[in-house]
């Protein structure tokens, strides 16, 4: 039986395999592409329950992105300094609006804490939401907007009697760290897309062994 088998393998002409590769290369692509969209719907729906401020949902479809990141070959195009790179997995988002909630809470606290602080320029935070309240109605900022937290920030910092408010949100605002994710995918999977690409990748295989071995005859013979 292993003869045989040997014999049929034998008899496929190489031409035969080079026609074969065409459409599995178009099922490979169009595979990838699936498993690439796959991915953005699973991200965007993560993103779209960060902004619904639904942090059940925000953990049970990031539960969901993980695990199909880990189970499938996802090729991904990221933007890294204005340069493009190809790379495998979801590349860095980032759960902007968890964070401005986080950031805002640490914010409310300080204000409490330091409302009646005796400092001789009087409620530093009030004074800095006095000015960014301001800023944010001209320029259409909400109270919980990276631009009204950064505004708050740097009024807080012209005054130099601030030290302690400054200290206290500092260490109580979140690391950005913590709200970035970037899941990486293997480089192969056990999947359909997987095994194509395998497929795909031995006829190659093949293709390339055949091709020495004919160089290496027309060598031989020549040499002879």
């Amino acid at each position: 039986m292993k003869k045989r088998g040997r014999v049929k393998f034998h008899k496929i002409k190489t031409w035969w395999l080079l026609v074969a590769l065409i459409p599995l290369f178009f099922v490979d692509a169009t595979l990838l592409r699936f498993d690439h969209i796959r991915m953005t719907e699973l991200r965007d729906a993560v993103m779209a329950a960060d902004e619904a401020e639904d942090e059940a949902a925000v953990s049970e479809n990031l539960e969901k992105l993980k695990d199909f990141v880990f189970n499938n070959i996802v090729i991904n195009v990221v933007d890294d300094n204005g340069e493009q790179k190809v790379t495998f997995g979801t590349g860095p988002f980032y759960l902007e609006h968890m964070y401005i909630r986080a950031a805002n809470a640490a914010l409310a606290e300080a204000e409490k804490n330091m409302a009646n602080d005796g400092n001789p320029n009087g409620n530093v935070y009030a004074m800095a939401s006095e000015v960014c309240r301001a800023a944010a109605i001209a320029n259409g900022w909400t109270w919980n907007s990276p631009e009204y937290i950064n505004c708050m920030m740097s009024e807080i910092q012209k005054y130099p009697a601030a030290d302690e408010l400054q200290t206290s949100i500092t260490a109580s605002l979140p690391s950005t760290e913590l709200y970035r994710k970037n899941y990486a995918s293997p480089v192969w999977a056990p999947s359909f897309t997987g095994f194509m690409l395998l497929l795909t990748l031995v006829i190659i295989v093949v293709i390339f062994i055949r091709g020495i071995w004919w160089v290496i005859l027309r060598l031989s013979l020549l040499l002879a």
